[in-house]
């Protein structure tokens, strides 16, 4: 008779990879910056909005610095994939559209477009994962992205950034606001509009 084994605690850790360590970086940046967006929201201080492009950006960092691990310890898996691409989403994809929302694209038609940004991200990294096998070259590594990857948000995140020093957030944002049909657009938010939509395009972009 077969005595039943005790179910395996933390073995989930235990399959982590350095690599995998350096990802959640990425998501806890990501969602650090969620939380200082909050905070600007709560105190209309600008400095929140630097902390959380600033938390962006090391998100970034954190984001190269896992693929280089991987790459040089030569350890990666199907879990660090999925985790890779889950804290992509957080931190450039929810969170640009966030900044942007704290900083004043806070119409209906602003929040449209922002959620289709957020929308493509996701898109972008699902349709990657599913292809990278067929995009791999005789060494299995990708030469090519199809359409430009998700952490090209950080130029977003910088623009808002900048329009943050220069104080052109909330009622001053650049270019002002249209009313259509009661509802209001600021015009600004289409830089989001053509983000997304370069993301899910065919345009393939070589992967140093």
């Amino acid at each position: 008779m077969n005595t039943p084994q005790p179910p395996k605690r933390f073995s989930m850790i235990r399959e982590f990879h350095l690599a995998d360590w350096f990802t959640l970086g990425n998501a806890v940046c990501g969602v650090g910056a969620l939380f200082s967006v909050m905070s600007y929201l709560e105190t209309n201080d600008v400095l929140h909005v630097y902390f959380a492009s600033a938390l962006v950006l090391a998100a970034l960092i954190f984001d190269v610095l896992d693929g280089r691990i991987a790459r040089w310890r030569q350890k990666s898996s199907a879990m660090g994939r999925e985790l890779d691409s889950l804290a992509d989403v957080i931190s450039f994809g929810v969170a640009p559209a966030i900044i942007a929302y704290g900083c004043g694209m806070q119409g209906l038609y602003d929040r449209v477009v922002l959620a289709y940004f957020v929308a493509c991200g996701v898109s972008r990294l699902a349709r990657y994962n599913v292809t990278a096998e067929t995009l791999s070259g005789d060494d299995g590594k990708v030469k090519y992205f199809e359409g430009t990857p998700i952490p090209t948000s950080i130029v977003l995140v910088a623009l808002m950034a900048l329009a943050g020093y220069m104080g052109a957030v909330r009622e001053n944002l650049w270019f002002g606001q249209v009313v259509l049909g009661g509802f209001t657009l600021h015009p600004l938010v289409l830089v989001f509009a053509v983000s997304g939509s370069l993301m899910i395009s065919r345009i393939r972009i070589p992967k140093f």
